[in-house]
């Protein structure tokens, strides 16, 4: 059967393979299921380092404080 999701082809070292197969039995799903699932979380991971580097730099002595209701009247929001 025919997919539509992108297949890649990656080289893990023997501990990674292991713990991929560990988590995967434990989990009940396939191994390519279970690292995929992961690559997702890491994923997540890297994008939230970046909203914390932009939360980060904002964060100055001199900025204007907008509190949650003001800011969603800002976006037309209720």
């Amino acid at each position: 059967m025919a997919t539509t999701k992108k297949r890649l082809n990656i080289t893990l070292d023997a501990e990674t393979e292991k713990f991929i197969s560990i988590l995967a039995k434990r989990d009940n799903v396939p191994e390519a299921t279970k690292a995929a699932e992961l690559l997702r979380e890491a994923i997540e991971i890297e994008e939230d380092k970046i909203w914390i580097e932009i939360a980060e730099s904002r964060d100055t002595p001199d900025a204007e404080y907008i509190s949650h209701e003001e800011i969603w009247k800002k976006f037309g929001i209720k």
